[in-house]
């Protein structure tokens, strides 16, 4: 369970750092690595969503027993 939740912080911190890229492109005028950092934070953000829904059912299944 601890690394779940290891990959947690590690997809927060990724996300947050590509939401920073972003406005820096938007501010720079390079839609080139911004395009490419809204991808990144689109992936990030799924792959978030299906740990989280991993993480409840963890839950779930232990408060069952």
């Amino acid at each position: 369970m601890g690394k779940k939740f290891a990959l947690n912080i590690f997809y927060n911190l990724a996300i947050i750092l590509s939401i920073c890229g972003i406005v820096w492109c938007y501010n720079n005028h390079k839609p080139l690595p911004g395009g490419f950092l809204v991808g990144v934070a689109a992936c990030l953000v799924y792959f978030k969503y299906q740990l989280m829904k991993d993480i409840r059912k963890t839950f779930k299944e232990k408060d069952q027993k």
